[in-house]
């Protein structure tokens, strides 16, 4: 694995990428620059509750950053820490691709 990433936090964040609704979320918070939870409840059909929890896993796990602004909480992707696993799990699987015919 990348030297900046450790086993157990590319682990914890592709643990937090195993639900549909997480990567729903995800994908939408790489489309816009900022986003407020209702925003997203707006987007996808599903409840307030559910994508605050979601949110919550998925900033747990590093993969999104939340800032409190007045009564909301503005989320975005951490597009730095996403390109980081995307580099450990592509140097984790390259040597699987290359052995294909």
């Amino acid at each position: 694995m990348d030297t900046d990433l450790t086993t157990v936090d590319a682990a914890r964040m592709c643990k937090a990428l195993g639900h549909p609704a997480r990567i729903g979320i995800l994908r939408q918070l790489l489309l816009e620059e900022r986003c407020i939870c209702g925003r997203i409840v707006e987007i996808l059909p599903l409840a307030q509750s559910t994508v605050s929890q979601h949110l919550k896993v998925l900033k747990e796990a590093g993969l999104i950053i939340g800032e409190v602004e007045g009564p909301r909480t503005c989320y975005c992707a951490d597009r730095q820490r996403l390109a980081t696993l995307a580099t450990a799990l592509s140097a984790l699987l390259s040597p699987c691709l290359e052995e294909q015919p």
